[in-house]
Formats: structure tokens, C-alpha cells, sequence
């Protein structure tokens, strides 16, 4: 099992930033990959990016490539995401989830552990 818990959201005014932290416990030494999704109202899941552990590549949603960033520290077990030029629109609870399985991709079904979610509110 691997537990995972988000930290950093909060609210922040548009063209701001803020970095989300996800640390992960357990059986970390069988997860593969690492991903940021986000839920916000009236929407459906969607991903934003993945990080694979063993080698630090990372993947984006198109959409979110060039603002946000994906990173990791290994020696801490925590993955972050940092998010820049805040918009509105990024409104959403942000969800970390990790993943054993080898193919690191930003699509929901691939995770089988999932924190709590994080708030991000960006006002205009």
C-alpha cells in the first residue's frame, strides 16, 4: 500500500502561484509513476502531469505545459507540482496518485493510490 497526502493548495489571486507537495509513504519503492490530476466543479477529472520515479521524465496535458511543472525529490518521497500564472479557470481540488504500473501516462484508471486532494482557488 502507499498512502499519499497533498499539501500547498490555498487561495491565490490570478497571474499568481503556488506549489503543491505530495508526499508518499509506504511501499514507495514500487511505484513507477506519479501524476497531478485535478476536479473541478461541474468538470470531470482531468489529468495535468505525470512524473516517472526511476527517471525523472516527465509528461504533460498539452494544456498545462509551460505553466505548470512537475518535479520530484526522491529522498523526501515527494512529488510537487509548481503552478505559475494562475488562472481563474485553474480553480479545482488538485489530486496526487501514484502508480506501480510501468506505463506513466496522465490518465486516471493507470492509478491505484490517490490522496485526499488539495484546494486551489484563484480569484480574478
Amino acid at each position: 500500500q502507499v498512502q499519499l497526502v497533498e499539501s500547498g493548495g490555498g487561495s491565490v489571486q490570478a497571474g499568481g502561484s503556488l506549489r503543491l507537495s505530495c508526499a508518499a509513504s509506504g511501499n514507495t519503492g514500487s511505484v513507477n509513476c506519479m501524476g497531478w490530476f485535478r476536479l473541478a466543479p461541474g468538470n470531470e477529472r482531468e489529468g495535468v502531469a505525470v512524473i516517472r520515479t526511476t527517471t525523472a521524465g516527465t509528461g504533460y496535458v498539452p494544456f498545462f505545459k509551460g505553466r505548470f511543472t512537475i518535479s520530484q525529490d526522491n529522498a523526501k518521497n515527494t512529488v510537487y507540482l509548481q503552478m505559475n500564472s494562475l488562472k481563474p479557470e485553474d480553480t479545482a481540488v488538485y489530486y496526487c496518485a501514484a502508480t506501480t504500473s510501468t506505463h506513466c501516462a496522465a490518465v486516471a484508471p493507470l492509478f491505484s493510490y490517490w490522496g485526499q486532494g488539495t484546494q486551489v482557488t484563484v480569484s480574478s
